[in-house]
């Protein structure tokens, strides 16, 4: 997916020369064909993240089209203060692209993690969030964000992640995408839990349970129609999100069920508030969160018996 959405920005970067890059002493390899094309709008600020988005707010004041690339934590938690005054304030065209959501970075230990992050982003001004689920949406999303005015955060995951869609998707910031449509039971889900919600889907379908699935790309603007919509015709809400339970998308479809009076089944999936002493692969950690396909099936199913 990160490939994707740097070699298309790549692309774009040919015919547009107001397209600028800034890292923060990480991604070369990922940067080596931009940075030899392209070697007066590649900049690499070093160790220092708060200076990059300071030099990203300026080459917006001089109406360039700048995206700021680091991992999660460094570029979102590190630098949020100028984050918020620099670009979120000033409503500013500038990209922040962050890699390692939730537990990808998971050897590194909590230093890497990145489960904060859209519930910071989401909270300011002017800031779009946006999660694409597989490499072809990132694909869009990169041609989209350059058309973009405004700031904007881009969640990506790594590499090797599998495609959800069997065509280019209709992509479109704040209009999510209906992957499954079913009866019943409804599953929202954003980023790499897109995939692991499809898994769910096919495992409910061996209960006879046609359940509907919705990829929630966009987490601000939310698309609250789709949530009303659902929510009106379904018994079983369920939100899916490799993040913090609270401030994500289980929050801000909360948000929406409560103003609107849902009387239904709820319960958000995702990082509970306290963490235990785990370090080891993303996987391995999914597991002991309960993020796997078979325990959120199991969930879903026990939620449904109480009801």
């Amino acid at each position: 997916m990160r490939d994707t959405f740097f070699k298309t920005l790549e692309e774009l970067a040919q015919n547009n020369e107001d397209i600028y890059v800034l890292i923060a002493d990480l991604g070369f390899k990922l940067f080596d064909n931009f940075k030899a094309k392209f070697s007066d709008r590649f900049y690499d600020i070093g160790v220092a993240e708060a200076n990059m988005i300071g030099i990203a707010a300026g080459l917006s004041l001089c109406s360039k089209n700048v995206y700021c690339y680091s991992i999660i934590p460094f570029l979102v938690m590190r630098a949020f203060e100028q984050i918020r005054i620099d670009v979120a304030y000033d409503n500013l065209n500038v990209k922040l692209v962050g890699v390692g959501g939730g537990f990808t970075y998971g050897l590194e230990g909590i230093t890497h993690f990145g489960l904060e992050d859209m519930a910071l982003m989401k909270s300011l001004l002017n800031m779009s969030v946006v999660v694409p689920a597989d490499p072809l949406e990132a694909q869009c999303l990169a041609k989209i964000s350059y058309e973009h005015k405004g700031p904007m955060y881009i969640r990506l995951g790594r590499t090797g992640d599998p495609i959800i869609h069997d065509n280019m998707p209709d992509f479109k910031i704040g209009k999510a995408i209906i992957l499954n449509e079913g009866k019943g039971i409804a599953l929202f889900a954003i980023g790499n839990m897109v995939y692991v919600g499809k898994q769910v889907v096919g495992m409910l379908a061996g209960k006879n349970i046609n359940a509907t699935l919705i990829n929630m790309h966009t987490l601000k603007p939310l698309d609250v129609e789709i949530i009303t919509q659902i929510a009106s015709t379904h018994d079983g809400v369920f939100s899916l999100e490799e993040h913090n339970i609270n401030g994500g998308l289980g929050s801000a479809i909360a948000e929406v069920l409560a103003e609107n009076g849902y009387s239904g089944v709820f319960r958000r999936f995702g990082i509970p508030d306290k963490l235990n002493n785990f370090i080891g692969k993303a996987d391995f950690l999914r597991e002991k969160y309960e993020l796997t396909p078979e325990k959120i099936f199991d969930n879903i199913i026990k939620k449904m018996k109480e009801a």
